[in-house]
């Protein structure tokens, strides 16, 4: 039963089962779906990042979890046709800098970090948004 909770949870925070998924925006010559999730555990993010890509088919896709705590995580994952033009790695840098934290690492095509300040998910996003726009 905790499976399939946290299963619709997962299926909520990413579009709410309507089969759109995250919205996706137009950052320079990138596609980007970012979103920011809360009530999902952190381990969970990579799955759904992976799930986020293949809806994507190309472009990059950026989850911000916020506990209760107000502490967050973030995972950054690029599809494979895009890692030579961007980093994952360097985007999550980008988003853990900008939610308080330092640091984070992967591979070029997904990386994860997190940071003491979730209030500033948004901040996260926009950064990589800006950082993305400039490349």
């Amino acid at each position: 039963m905790e499976k399939e909770l946290a299963d619709a949870r997962k299926k909520l925070a990413m579009g709410g089962g309507s089969g759109e998924g995250a919205p996706v925006k137009d950052a320079g010559r990138f596609k980007l779906m970012a979103r920011t999730v809360e009530g999902i555990n952190p381990k969970d993010l990579k799955g759904m990042a992976d799930e986020a890509k293949t809806q994507l088919g190309s472009g990059v896709v950026v989850l911000i979890s916020v506990a209760d705590d107000g502490k967050a995580a973030i995972v950054t994952a690029v599809t494979k046709d895009l890692t030579e033009a961007v980093s994952a790695v360097d985007l999550v840098r980008i988003g853990s800098e900008a939610l308080g934290g330092r640091g984070g690492g992967g591979r070029p095509d997904m990386a994860q970090a997190g940071g003491p300040d979730g209030a500033r998910a948004d901040v996260a996003i926009s950064a990589i948004e800006a950082h993305l726009a400039g490349l």
